[in-house]
């Protein structure tokens, strides 16, 4: 393995987190996973973005700085590389998009302290889908939390990653173009990934559809 720190991205419900399990058990790789369900001002936000925003992104915040500093503080010596279904600058991003005024500009102080303690991706993987593919998903797995979300909140967080990756200057992003491909039960899928981690790939970003890699 090429990277000892691979981030994996996506807008919800692009397949993040299943795509961590399946490459922690083909390569037996420390695993960071957020976990996103202890937010308890999450529910409420959905329901009522504009009061809860400022919550919800501060408790998302201190909860992914809190677990990737605990991670890297305690390196795992039987496990060459980590892999996780977040990187820490999505906290900005989605921030950004829900936040305004003297909100994002606080939030934007107290992230920029945070950013600077631990060890930045080696390769950002970002799985973009398109947004029906992306709302189709979300109806499937039926997280009830998850039911306000729209097309149009999607097009933004969409937008916001693309956006932010034009500026990528330090890590190497690959905006892997999934489409409605199922890496989870097309082997091909999946082959096609993890032939994508053995590649040495430059700072910057870059778009692949998955069948040029198959």
């Amino acid at each position: 393995m090429k990277y000892r720190f691979i981030a994996i991205e996506g807008n919800i419900g692009a397949g993040k987190t299943t795509l961590c399990h399946l490459l922690a058990a083909r390569y037996n790789c420390a695993l960071v996973l957020e976990q996103f369900t202890d937010n308890p001002f999450l529910p409420f936000f959905y329901e009522n973005p504009d009061r809860y925003a400022f919550p919800v992104e501060l408790f998302f915040m201190t909860e992914r700085h809190k677990q990737l500093q605990e991670h890297f503080a305690q390196p795992d010596l039987f496990r060459t590389f980590t892999v996780a279904d977040y990187f820490f600058v999505k906290t900005l991003l989605f921030a950004k998009n829900n936040l305004g005024g003297e909100e994002f500009r606080l939030f934007k102080h107290l992230f920029s302290v945070l950013n600077a303690t631990f060890p930045k991706p080696d390769l950002l993987v970002y799985l973009h889908r398109p947004v029906p593919v992306l709302l189709n998903q979300i109806q499937k797995r039926g997280r009830d939390m998850e039911r306000l979300i729209t097309g149009e909140y999607l097009e933004e967080l969409q937008n916001a990653y693309l956006d932010h990756f034009k500026w990528e200057t330090e890590t190497p992003v690959v905006v892997l173009e999934l489409d409605d491909a199922d890496f989870l039960q097309d082997e091909v899928v999946f082959q096609a990934i993890t032939g994508l981690l053995d590649r040495r790939f430059e700072p910057g970003v870059q778009f692949l559809p998955w069948r040029e890699m198959a």
